[in-house]
């Protein structure tokens, strides 16, 4: 009787660690485009099959707000962030909010990709430059300023910093430099640039001829030229903004090791040349860009201390939304 109950306990003990290791999950909030990160999480089932991811996808900024909130009520239910702001992932690690992985997989990443004490770890480089329709611009622009010219009055089109965080780092880096500043924007305003609630809207509008040029993330305007749109992009000789797209574990994330294992993940050379098939600039050292990017030495990035624009956050969503409409 003795070894007829013993094998009935075994046999419930292993069902219900199996029921427990089809448990584990991972609550994972994103900016990345929905389509994308089906494929991502297509590939991170094959490594993991043993962990189900929950996703809430929408832009940076209603990301960010929803975790705000969620904050706020005392009940952060995010397990793992991969958004496209690291100013708002550095406030974030500022105020505490993300947990130290020192464990992550970073050595062939550049040091300034990662937070120096190891709690957000930046997986591509996105860049924003200048889309424009091939079919309505006779004489492809080279500068910023050239959003300005006469022939583009009322034809631009951007995404606005209220929705994108790369166009948060965009706004912010461009009003901070002399020589573009927020009369730069004020210009784009009086000729009547429209502000699209995201990048996506910014390629839609131009793809279709509805708008001329726009302001726009690199891999957007890149992908749809593959696919035959009538699309082209341009890299301003100023040079680009660009982010990383960090990746980073929240400090009250409840499913720990499912969100390391998502990290490790995307650190490893699998998902980097994944980011690579989608047409991103992977952020480890020995990869290959897209091969329609030109050679990364020749692409010059403009950028600002991420402290000043994390400190100018609030005020740059309002002068935008003052001058453009929420």
């Amino acid at each position: 009787m003795r070894a007829r109950w013993t094998g009935i306990v075994a046999l419930a003990l292993a069902g219900w660690l199996g029921t427990a290791q089809a448990a584990e999950k991972l609550v994972l909030y994103t900016s990345q485009p929905t389509d994308q990160m089906k494929a991502v999480l297509d590939l991170f089932k094959k490594v993991e099959p043993g962990i189900e991811v929950e996703m809430f996808r929408s832009g940076t900024t209603e990301v960010m707000n929803k975790l705000a909130a969620e904050f706020a009520a005392g009940a952060p239910q995010a397990d793992v962030l991969l958004i496209a702001d690291e100013v708002a992932m550095s406030q974030l690690a500022r105020e505490g909010r993300l947990m130290a992985y020192p464990e992550a997989p970073v050595a062939r990443f550049p040091k300034h990709f990662y937070d120096k004490e190891m709690r957000w770890f930046g997986t591509k480089v996105i860049t924003t430059g200048i889309v424009y329709n091939t079919q309505l611009v006779k004489e492809p622009p080279k500068s910023w300023n050239d959003l300005l010219r006469p022939d583009a009055k009322g034809r631009v089109i951007m995404p606005s910093p209220l929705y994108s965080g790369a166009a948060v780092i965009h706004v912010g880096t461009l009003t901070e430099l002399p020589e573009f500043g927020w009369r730069y924007f004020e210009k784009l305003a009086e000729a009547g640039t429209l502000s699209a609630r995201g990048n996506g809207a910014v390629l839609d509008a131009v793809a279709k001829g509805e708008r001329a040029y726009g302001m726009l993330i690199d891999y957007m305007a890149l992908n749809a030229k593959a696919k035959g749109s009538p699309v082209e992009f341009v890299f301003p000789v100023e040079g680009v903004t660009a982010i990383t797209q960090p990746v980073a574990i929240l400090a009250t994330a409840k499913n720990v090791g499912a969100a390391k294992k998502f990290v490790d993940f995307q650190l490893s050379e699998a998902a980097q040349r994944q980011a690579v098939e989608q047409s991103y600039i992977p952020a480890m050292e020995g990869i290959a860009p897209p091969s329609a990017f030109p050679p990364i030495e020749t692409i010059k990035v403009i950028s600002v201390d991420p402290q000043i624009l994390a400190r100018k956050d609030e005020e740059t969503k309002k002068r935008f939304a003052d001058l453009f409409g929420g």
